[in-house]
């Protein structure tokens, strides 16, 4: 996902082009390296010298969807296509491949079956294209505008990503649609810790709630430190737990589509932010510490989590 950000803020600065592809019945372009069998197939038809055989299997020439090595042959296929064609592997992500510099730079950014493809020059762009579709069956899907569940809306200005569909769904999902809205992720006033309450009866809503919560933190920093919090008390989750659960979800039916911004007139200069508070958790006493990454006013990184030591100041000293 950082990857994925740094992606479309580069993009939206250089102003650079990007065509999302994807791949028509991308396991059976896999090649497999052992014998694979499998039963035969119901209301198969059978060849009469075979027809009365017991135990007739098919043996596989090609991967096909269900097979354990699928996913893995597939994706050697295609980056072997991709080196062939003078890309460069990222070793700090295998899921990007780059290629040449300047006015001739190409990204290629894989996800699976979802490609984007990302290229100063449009009609250098269009003719990768046209290559990679001689290999495979692509369906080009135009300009990026969805991508793994979010939304990215580009104008002049600069680029928006967001989760607004996935929100509205949860929201949907968990009756808070007509719910009154909060201002804040959680209530400053109240201290979570595993001793207040009653424990939940059934666990599982609590989890489910939190689970889906998870998700939303990739393109909502506002809501990662309060899902940290209330991620730690999913093993025995109690009722002031899930009211901040219900709190937090209030407080995304005020703000659906509230996301990211990246700017156009942003520039390539990268700097970070890092903090911690001071034994801020009552059960433990370790203190939380977060960081966020920017590349000028482009937010593509962030985290907040506990420390796994306890400091009694704000330095720590080895002797």
């Amino acid at each position: 996902m950082v990857t994925f950000k740094l992606l479309l803020a580069i993009v939206t600065i250089k102003n650079w082009h990007t065509l999302q592809l994807d791949v028509n019945n991308m396991f059976l372009n896999g090649d497999l390296n052992e014998e694979v069998y499998m039963q035969l197939s119901k209301g198969l038809i059978l060849p009469p010298e075979v027809a009365d055989e017991p135990n007739v299997v098919c043996k596989l020439n090609k991967s096909i969807y269900g097979l354990k090595q699928s996913t893995r042959q597939w994706y050697k296929k295609l980056s072997d296509a991709l080196i062939q064609e003078g890309f460069v592997q990222s070793q700090a992500d295998y899921t990007l491949f780059t290629r040449g510099s300047q006015d001739s730079f190409f990204a290629i950014l894989v996800y699976v079956d979802d490609i984007i493809l990302t290229d100063p020059n449009l009609s250098l762009l269009n003719q990768l294209h046209s290559t990679l579709n001689e290999k495979f069956s692509l369906q080009a899907l135009c300009t990026l505008k969805y991508f793994l569940g979010f939304e990215i809306a580009r104008a002049k200005e600069g680029l928006v990503l967001s989760q607004r569909k996935y929100t509205l769904q949860l929201l949907d999902d968990n009756s808070y649609i007509g719910n009154k809205p909060t201002k804040t992720p959680m209530d400053p006033r109240i201290k979570l810790d595993d001793q207040q309450g009653e424990p939940l009866e059934d666990p599982s809503p609590y989890r489910q709630l939190v689970g889906k919560l998870l998700h939303l933190t990739l393109s909502r920093q506002d809501i990662t430190f309060a899902v940290n919090i209330l991620s730690q008390f999913m093993s025995s989750p109690r009722t002031p737990h899930m009211q901040a659960a219900h709190h937090l979800y209030r407080y995304l039916k005020g703000s659906p589509g509230q996301g990211l911004l990246y700017s156009a007139s942003s520039s390539l200069s990268l700097k970070g932010f890092f903090d911690s508070d001071w034994a801020s958790c009552s059960i433990t006493r370790q203190s939380t510490t977060g960081f966020c990454i920017f590349i000028r006013d482009c937010l593509i990184s962030w985290r907040t989590k506990k420390q796994p030591t306890i400091s009694r100041s704000s330095v720590e000293v080895e002797y």
